[in-house]
């Protein structure tokens, strides 16, 4: 644990420019997970720091809206300059607070900055259209205008690229932006903060509050911000978008996932043990489009399972500063409490548990690592769609097989799960690749692909309950949802008929 000599430092907010130690004396331990040393306090928000940043960027908003967009992208290039120059510093960063092995979080930051550089393009992407003599002397005419303040609600397992997901297409569309980062990772997000405000931004343009329920309640109950964008659990994503609702408010909300991965009989067993072992393990299981169901066809499960269990024991679980790590710690000691819990209940409910995580030793993980939130990967078989193993987020290190007869049965099983956010099969027959690619009741499709998170220019979101409103993250439903489209009709007194009109406007 951290010693007296070593006290932990403070991490709070950043509003209209500044950092700012804000008005609540509450707070958190922010812990390194594979140490499990307390690193710092991070500043848990009250409902005064939510509003002076809400009044920041209110405040900024007019000017930043009246900005020509040829101008907001140029910030956002200097902006993307200085992140690709800063990149190692922020996958540090996510790592020692994270867990998440360091050529994972390069992966994440550059994840994120992919979408900063699409929003650069943000003069053609806000283009109207325009149709002359709609009607006789009348041209018609579409805009899209931002809509304000927007906040975003981001939790810990992605600090930077979730953020991103958000902030650089809201700002860059003329929005001023509010970021309420999980208080478990909090300090990429100052340090993205600082970069921005290097790169030319306005004061109070961007800003960041760190904070629990209480900085999220004050967010999507004040007046005076027009949209939320949320990334998290599904029961926390149907709260703030009935809330937010409730409240007037645009709202965004992805929740949870439960994906799944059909392995066909004819998939190369090699690639497809390969996908399984980086998907349902990669970041510990910790990414909402990790996969943590193989549904296994026919007698692929055979040949697919003795691979399986060989490769999860043989996982490289080590420090994320060590770059031969595959694998780092559970994020925190509850967590990981949760994590095992769900390991019992399988056993419990009848799964054939193949290779128990439970009993590794932190020690193994490298110097000073034995305190820490330390899991081997976890393999059960015999999972069947009754058990809570199969219907519930477990979020963490635990891949569950389940055996069908065949492709209906898998497509069956699927659609039939409450959540859709990603879904893979892997197969060498494109016409099983094109049924299962139109069937499946799943926002995110991918063929021989296992973690299919779309790019930049397409945008994420999934479906079921794993969606909470009408518009997707990023990519052009991104612009959408950030801005609000207005019509214009204009006809001049030369073009005017005489007299009073007392009709519609009609194409005549």
């Amino acid at each position: 644990m951290t010693s007296a000599s070593s006290k932990p430092g403070s991490i709070a907010h950043f509003i209209a420019g500044q950092h700012a130690p804000g008005e609540s004396s509450r707070t958190q331990d922010v812990t390194n997970p594979a140490t499990g040393a307390v690193t710092a306090k991070v500043a848990l928000g009250a409902i005064a720091d939510v509003n002076a940043a809400v009044a920041a960027a209110n405040a900024a908003f007019p000017a930043w809206a009246d900005t020509p967009p040829i101008r907001r992208a140029r910030v956002m290039f200097k902006f993307l300059q200085l992140l690709n120059e800063h990149k190692d510093e922020l996958a540090h960063l996510i790592t020692a607070e994270h867990g998440k092995v360091f050529t994972d979080a390069q992966g994440e930051v550059s994840r994120g900055i992919d979408i900063v550089e699409f929003a650069c393009g943000i003069p053609q992407l806000l283009k109207g259209d325009f149709t002359d003599q709609v009607s006789t002397g009348i041209d018609n005419w579409t805009l899209r205008q931002p809509l304000g303040v927007v906040a975003g609600i981001t939790p810990f397992n992605f600090p930077v690229m979730v953020p991103m997901w958000m902030f650089p297409v809201a700002i860059a569309a003329g929005n001023t932006f509010v970021l309420k980062p999980s208080p478990t990772d909090p300090s990429p997000s100052l340090r993205i903060a600082e970069l921005f405000k290097e790169a030319g931004l306005p004061d109070g343009v961007f800003n960041v509050v760190q904070g629990d329920k209480v900085a999220v309640d004050a967010l999507i109950e004040h007046p005076d911000v027009k949209a939320v964008s949320f990334v998290g659990s599904t029961p926390i994503a149907n709260y703030i978008y009935e809330t937010g609702a409730r409240h007037g408010k645009r709202v965004q909300a992805l929740g949870g996932a439960k994906n799944h991965m059909v392995v066909m009989p004819d998939a190369d067993i090699d690639q497809t043990v390969d996908a399984l072992i980086g998907a349902g393990y990669g970041s510990a299981g910790e990414r909402c489009m990790a996969i943590s169901v193989a549904v296994l066809v026919g007698d692929v499960a055979d040949k697919v399972i003795p691979k399986l269990i060989e490769r999860t024991k043989s996982l490289k679980v080590l420090n994320g500063t060590n770059l031969a790590a595959e694998m780092g710690p559970i994020v925190t000691r509850a967590a990981h409490e949760r994590i095992t819990g769900y390991i019992a209940l399988g056993e419990k409910e009848g799964a054939k548990l193949l290779v128990d995580g439970r009993s590794f030793d932190g020690n193994v993980a490298g110097e000073g690592c034995g305190d820490g939130f330390w899991m081997g990967g976890t393999l059960f078989d015999h999972v069947t769609p009754e058990m809570r193993i199969y219907k519930e987020e477990i979020f963490g290190p635990v891949l569950s097989c389940v055996r069908v007869a065949n492709f209906k049965d898998a497509v069956d099983l699927i659609n039939a799960h409450e959540f859709g956010n990603g879904v893979s099969c892997f197969t060498r027959d494109g016409n099983v690749a094109r049924e299962f690619s139109r069937r499946i009741q799943v926002g995110m499709v991918g063929i021989n692909v296992p973690i299919p998170v779309p790019m930049a220019w397409h945008g994420f979101g999934g479906w079921k309950k794993s969606l909470f409103g009408d518009m997707h993250a990023y990519g052009e439903e991104g612009v959408r949802f950030y801005t609000k489209q207005k019509s214009i009709m204009q006809r001049w007194p030369e073009s005017t008929p005489k007299g009073a009109e007392f009709v519609m406007p009609t194409a005549k």
